[in-house]
């Protein structure tokens, strides 16, 4: 029996400064990513759990590989949409949408450390 899968497996955030986009990173989000290299190719991973259903990803610095505004957009699952925005403002990044909120949950925009804009997601409030 085939255990069930999301579509996403993998993403990456293409950056022009490998170690500052981590520290951005790591600060607003609150973790340690992994650095790894193959080549010409620097990355900083998210820690992926295992058995968890989401996908992972990381951070890459490679040739051929930009930055950009206006590309996919992922979202990243936080806590609190509008916490990890303040998290954003003082590490250098931008408010790309503000937090907005409704059945699905809250979600945002913010412009990082190298010119991406990123979605936040945050899970619904439960109904009091």
């Amino acid at each position: 029996m085939a255990t069930e899968q999301n579509i996403a497996h993998w993403f990456d955030i293409s950056v022009a400064d490998l170690a500052r986009a981590q520290a951005f990173y790591e600060t607003v989000l609150g973790v340690t990513m992994e650095p790894k290299e193959q080549g010409p190719v620097k990355m900083a991973w998210f820690r992926q759990h295992k058995g968890a259903p989401n996908c992972a990803g990381g951070l890459v610095q490679a040739p051929g590989k930009a930055p950009c505004r206006d590309g996919t957009l992922i979202y990243l699952h936080v806590g609190d949409v509008d916490a990890t925005l303040a998290k954003v403002v003082a590490a250098g990044g931008k408010i790309a949408m503000p937090s907005a909120s409704g059945d699905y949950g809250t979600v945002a925009h913010f412009e990082d450390s190298e010119g991406n804009v990123v979605g936040l997601y945050g899970d619904p409030k439960p109904a009091k």
